[in-house]
C-alpha cells in the first residue's frame, strides 16, 4: 500500500506544480492518467458507477473548485486566480489501494478562504497524530469537529472517511464529527487497520447538495469548501502515513 501511496503522492505533487490560472481541470486529469500508466497503476475513481441516473465517473481525478466539496468532474472549465482547487486521487497498484486529497490555493486567495484551507489541513494533521492503537475514533472525530467549529467553520456530515485496502471503500466508516450512531458503534483503532482519513470543511453551513451532473457535490450556500486526505496505517508505534511519499 505504501507503493500505491507513493504513486498518489507523486501525482498530487505534479498537479500542484501545474495548477495555474488558465489551465483546465481536464488537463490535470490527463496528466494524472499519463502518470498512472507510467507507473502501471489503475485509477480508482474512473468508471465508478454513478448514483441515480448519473453515468460512471469519467475522470481519473476528482477536481472540485471553490464551492464544490468533492467528486468534481474534470472538464474544460478553466482555473482562475484566487480559486481553490481540491484534487482527490487514488490508485490500485498490484491489488492494493492508496487515496489522498489536497486543496490548492491559486495565487492570493481571500483571507477567509485561506483560513479555511489552513484549518482543514490542520484538522487532518491532528487526526493523523491521534491514530494510535486503543484510541476510539469518536475521540478523534470530536477533536476534529471541536477544532473546526472553534475556528468558525463547519464539518461536512454527508461524506466520511473509510477503511481502505484491496478495495477503495472498506469498513469501518470514520466520520469527522460525533453522532449518537458513532458513540453507539465506536471504532477502536488496532494495529494493521488502514484508514482513509479525510476531513471536508465548509466556510459556511455544513449543508451540501448534488449539482445537475449527478456527481459534483456543492455547498448549499455556495461558499467555499476544502478537503484534505491521507491513507494512514495504524501500527504499534502509532500512525504511519502511506501517502506522504516516503
Amino acid at each position: 500500500m505504501r507503493r500505491a501511496g507513493r504513486v498518489v503522492r507523486n501525482v498530487l505533487d505534479r498537479l500542484a506544480e501545474m495548477i495555474r490560472p488558465g489551465l483546465t481541470t481536464e488537463e490535470l486529469d490527463a496528466e494524472a492518467m499519463r502518470m498512472c500508466r507510467e507507473h502501471g497503476a489503475e485509477p480508482l475513481f474512473k468508471g465508478v458507477p454513478g448514483r441515480g441516473g448519473a453515468g460512471p465517473f469519467p475522470g481519473s481525478i476528482c477536481a472540485s473548485l471553490n464551492e464544490e466539496v468533492v467528486h468534481g468532474i474534470p472538464s474544460r472549465r478553466m482555473i482562475r486566480s484566487r480559486d481553490i482547487v481540491s484534487v482527490d486521487f487514488g490508485v490500485r497498484l498490484d491489488g492494493w489501494c492508496g487515496d489522498a486529497a489536497e486543496t490548492f490555493p491559486v495565487g492570493e486567495v481571500d483571507r477567509k478562504v485561506g483560513h479555511l484551507v489552513s484549518v482543514t489541513r490542520n484538522a487532518l494533521a491532528m487526526a493523523v497524530d491521534m491514530c494510535r492503537p486503543g484510541e476510539n475514533w469518536s475521540n478523534i472525530a470530536r477533536a476534529i469537529q471541536t477544532y473546526v467549529e472553534s475556528e468558525g467553520l463547519s464539518v461536512v456530515r454527508e461524506f466520511v472517511g473509510h477503511g481502505i485496502g484491496q478495495d477503495m471503500h472498506e469498513d469501518p466508516k470514520i466520520p469527522n464529527f460525533v453522532s449518537r450512531e458513532l458513540e453507539a458503534r465506536d471504532v477502536v483503532l488496532q494495529p494493521g487497520l488502514v484508514l482513509a482519513v479525510e476531513p471536508m470543511v465548509n466556510l459556511g453551513s455544513p449543508r451540501v447538495e448534488y449539482a445537475s451532473d449527478g456527481w459534483t457535490v456543492v455547498t448549499g450556500d455556495r461558499l467555499a469548501s476544502a478537503h484534505f486526505e491521507h491513507t494512514v496505517a495504524v501500527t504499534d508505534r502509532g500512525a504511519d502515513v502511506l501517502t506522504n511519499g516516503r
